[in-house]
């Protein structure tokens, strides 16, 4: 599956973030920790930096390359710094229906919105579903998609929905989507397990979002991910697992100090300085690591007073 890594906190060197540590991003490509499949078809990622020349946009690099094949990596990554990051590294089906190319490779960044987006995720057959849903997405971005993936057709989708770019109508605009998306598979007789684990992130913002629908369609299905976990890969069980598993979160200060992990001194949310949002907890310590459970959305903010962190349940 795909990985995420959203980062908001004092300026760190992308290579602390990317490079260094053990279980890196750039690493995990190779060597993933907790999913059976490598991630073989590209990466990129989006930064803010007060040192950018254009500082409110975000520095955009995607390449559909294995990360760990980018001769850009070692030359560029070390040169930069970010306060605000989302990173990715992309899974795809291992056949020649998958379009490796830059315009398939995450985050997602339009003219005329804050956010960008990149998302460990799957919705089968959202080629057919764009009958029911493209009446639902704006002219302004539509224009701009240019790749062939289900997560640009779902950003498109979403900043259409959005009414404006405060947490409650983010959360609003994620609910619509999830109710129109269901809809729609009902409607064409596409029902599929569904799964939405997305990071939208702008400058000093992540929003993160665990949510999807069950093989019958149900927003809410049951099941403990960990025993389902058990069943292997290529089973409904092992897919229905991948659904329900958390996403995590890292808050606390001093991150500068631990340049080759992302370890950082724990501390409460109102006293730190950083967090790390990520597919999966990445120090040894997972205790330290806050759960985004299924059916949840998280709202965290940087700030001259710190961290704020809100946790809600979807209205799905």
């Amino acid at each position: 599956m795909c990985r995420v890594l959203a980062y908001i906190g004092p300026e760190l060197p992308l290579g602390s973030l990317l490079l260094e540590p053990g279980n890196s991003l750039i690493n995990q490509t190779l060597d993933p920790e907790r999913h059976p499949l490598l991630q073989l078809a590209g990466w990129g990622f989006g930064a803010w930096s007060e040192h950018l020349l254009e500082p409110s946009r975000p520095l955009i690099y995607r390449r559909p390359t294995a990360a760990f094949y980018d001769d850009n990596v070692q030359k560029m990554v070390p040169s930069l710094r970010a306060s605000t990051l989302l990173a990715h590294v992309r899974a795809a089906d291992y056949n020649a229906a998958a379009v490796v190319t830059d315009e398939n490779c995450h985050p997602f960044s339009y003219e005329g919105t804050p956010w960008i987006i990149a998302q460990n995720g799957d919705l089968p057959n959202w080629r057919v579903l764009q009958r029911e849903l493209l009446p639902h997405c704006e002219d302004r971005y539509l224009e701009q998609m240019r790749g062939t993936t289900d997560t640009e057709f779902l950003y498109v989708l979403l900043l259409s929905l959005l009414e404006g770019d405060g947490d409650d109508d983010v959360q609003r605009a994620f609910e619509t989507m999830l109710g129109l998306l269901v809809a729609a598979m009902e409607k064409l007789d596409l029902v599929e397990l569904t799964k939405l684990k997305m990071a939208l992130v702008a400058p000093n913002r992540i929003i993160g979002v665990n949510v999807g629908s069950g093989h019958q369609g149900e927003t809410h299905p049951e099941g403990d991910w960990r025993e389902l976990l058990k069943s292997g890969p290529g089973t409904d069980d092992y897919a229905l697992a991948m659904l329900l598993e958390p996403m995590y979160m890292l808050t606390g200060r001093n991150f500068e100090n631990y340049e080759t992990s992302y370890d950082v001194d724990v501390c409460a949310v109102e006293e730190a300085t950083s967090v790390v949002f990520a597919s999966e907890p990445l120090t040894e310590s997972t205790e330290d690591w806050f759960d985004l459970e299924f059916g949840q959305i998280v709202f965290l903010e940087r700030s001259d007073a710190g961290i704020t962190r809100t946790v809600r349940t979807l209205d799905v």
